[in-house]
């Protein structure tokens, strides 16, 4: 049986990967956050790997504060770069497995067609920075890679544009989003099931390779917030506005839609259409509160 490290497993994708591990019963997982391993500390980590023969670690683990990056880039560089090159060095000293979550943002959003995994990445933010150093300094550290990409996650669990759409449209009667950035969702439950079935399948191959994960679609914030109101009945307007109007520390990319047929074909995968996600999370988002 393979041991299977998750880090970061109290975030959003961390907490869907551990609600399906049940799934995955010919894998061992250990699950740990800051308050069993704090990442930063550099012997303590390698003394936790020490002490287990981890066969593949799943780094879900990351600096997300976008904006805050801007005026903390050594600190987004610590968790975003130095912390995945860590775990890479420790991973390829033991033959292991990294899979590695990255981001969208490594791009700058000048294209207008879909991102496949062989453009060149060319990252706006301080944020974006990182993601990529991170990208490069794993697979300088481990033979044994696989980086996921994705974007605009959501989930019910921790910060997300889901949620706060949700308490906006209970507070307020109007709200202005910006419909000039376009992308895709990505609902932490379906990157969950695909970032195991990957791990089930590279399990015992030699790999270093990228792949992108977002549900199917592509929308602007505006259209995902005009369809989170429709989906939860609240009476909230929606404007459209522009990002001059809603001015942000960090540069956005304009157009971030991530072409998945790589890992569509690799893992024979039907991604879920983000709207049947949105509906679908917020049914289960229901349930929890009876």
């Amino acid at each position: 049986m393979k041991k299977v490290l998750v880090t970061g497993s109290n975030g959003q994708l961390g907490t869907e990967i551990r609600r399906q591990a049940k799934d995955f019963p010919q894998l061992d997982f250990v699950f740990t956050d800051i308050e069993d391993l704090d990442l930063l500390d550099l012997e303590a980590v390698k003394s936790f790997f020490g002490k287990e023969n981890f066969h593949i670690c799943i780094n879900c683990a990351a600096y997300t504060a976008v904006d805050r990056a801007e005026d903390e880039p050594e600190q987004a560089l610590k968790l975003n770069a130095q912390v995945p090159e860590q775990l890479a060095a420790l991973c390829d000293e033991n033959g292991g497995l990294l899979i590695h979550i990255s981001t969208d943002y490594v791009f700058n959003g000048t294209m207008h067609r879909p991102y496949t995994e062989e453009d060149l990445p060319c990252p706006a933010s301080a944020y974006g920075i990182s993601k990529h150093k991170g990208e490069e300094a794993v697979f300088e550290k481990c033979r044994r890679t696989a980086v996921v990409r994705t974007a605009w996650l959501c989930s019910a669990h921790g910060n997300n544009f889901v949620k706060t759409m949700l308490r906006l449209g209970k507070e307020k009667g109007e709200i202005g989003v910006v419909s000039d950035q376009v992308g895709t969702p990505t609902f932490a439950s379906d990157l969950a099931g695909a970032v195991l079935k990957l791990a089930t399948e590279l399990q015992n191959k030699e790999v270093r390779e990228i792949y992108h994960y977002s549900n199917e679609g592509a929308i602007s914030w505006y259209d995902f917030a005009v369809a989170i109101m429709e989906e939860a009945a609240l009476d909230c307007k929606v404007n459209a506005i522009e990002s001059k109007d809603f001015p942000t520390k960090a540069t956005r990319p304009f157009y971030s839609v991530l072409n998945k047929s790589k890992i569509k074909e690799e893992l024979k995968l039907e991604i879920p259409y983000w709207r049947d996600s949105l509906r679908k999370l917020l049914n289960e988002m229901k349930k929890a509160k009876r």
